[in-house]
């Protein structure tokens, strides 16, 4: 779809009424509820504008960037890193929107702002290629390798049902906050990926949960220890052929960001911008029902932006 129709059958229109609109038009990202300016909010969407710019407004509208980041912690930022290829094919988080978050945790007073991945390709080409490597290091902050099984220690996940341990990078178990950023894409295998699979990149043996009901192995790691912050990049949006990425003919221009301490809620309205009803992906269904978060939009307190 054309941004200029885009604009006009959902977005643009959606957010002065208060919805945020499917891009197909099928849909609302939250009902009919309006935002309630006098409780925290429970998600931000943002739509219109760069990554970076998008996220300054998200988090001054969840309270900023000091209420999750205080003086002297040290912050693990968990991008999508995966793919050996440029950031104009969308198959890893946008390197400006992990830079801006760097900077962001440092000029709160964090002491050291961690970012790394268990890539897929070689670690150090998807670091560089990326772009996220320069990104990071300009902007204050420390790549770290997660290439070998060193890095990772045994963690017992008592409430999963396929998966009861697993073994995660020790940044994630050292740090004082984890901040979860992937990138909305399309998935062969999980139909999407976005912030409950994302966490895939924090252990060592993914194949395990291929093996086992991928979806439920998913579900089942969100019981373990929740992201303090999840932010979805939905600028550069690859519809088909994921998860590598292929061509840029996959891509659409979504200019959308979403933020939220809740990771099922962040996946159910990534979906709903994504095209699919959140019910619909076995994962952030499973999630749900064992707790993990809540996708039924319309019950929570969301507010809307456009840049």
């Amino acid at each position: 779809m054309k941004r200029r129709d885009f604009l006009k059958k959902g977005l643009g229109a959606g957010l002065m009424a208060g919805a945020f609109l499917k891009v197909n038009g099928a849909g609302t990202l939250a009902g009919a509820n309006k935002p309630n300016p006098a409780k925290p909010y429970d998600l931000v969407a943002v739509m219109g504008g760069e990554p970076a710019q998008m996220f300054d407004k998200a988090i001054a509208a969840m309270g900023g960037i000091g209420k999750f980041v205080k003086a002297g912690q040290t912050v693990v930022v968990k991008p999508n890193i995966g793919w050996d290829t440029p950031e104009e094919l969308g198959a890893n988080t946008n390197p400006g929107l992990v830079a801006r978050i760097v900077e962001q945790c440092l000029k709160a007073g964090a002491k050291d702002v961690f970012v790394f991945d268990n890539t897929c390709d070689t670690w150090n080409r998807c670091y560089a290629n990326s772009g996220i490597e320069d990104a990071v290091k300009n902007a204050g902050g420390k790549m770290v390798p997660g290439n070998t099984e060193n890095y990772y220690k045994l963690v017992s996940i008592p409430n999963g049902k396929r998966l009861k341990e697993a073994k995660v990078h020790e940044l994630i178990l050292n740090s004082d906050v984890f901040i979860n950023v992937p990138v909305l894409k399309h998935h062969s295998s999980a139909k999407v990926t976005i912030a409950l699979k994302n966490l895939m990149g924090i252990v060592w043996d993914r194949r395990f949960w291929h093996r086992n009901d991928l979806h439920q192995c998913i579900a089942d790691f969100g019981t373990w220890r929740k992201p303090d912050l999840n932010i979805v990049d939905a600028y550069r949006v690859m519809t088909r052929n994921g998860p590598r990425g292929v061509s840029q003919a996959d891509l659409v221009m979504k200019r959308s960001l979403i933020i939220s301490t809740d990771m099922v809620a962040a996946d159910a309205a990534a979906s709903r911008i994504f095209g699919e009803e959140p019910s619909e992906i076995g994962h952030i269904k499973i999630a749900h029902e064992m707790g993990v978060g809540n996708m039924n939009l319309d019950e929570l307190n969301i507010e809307r932006l456009r840049v």
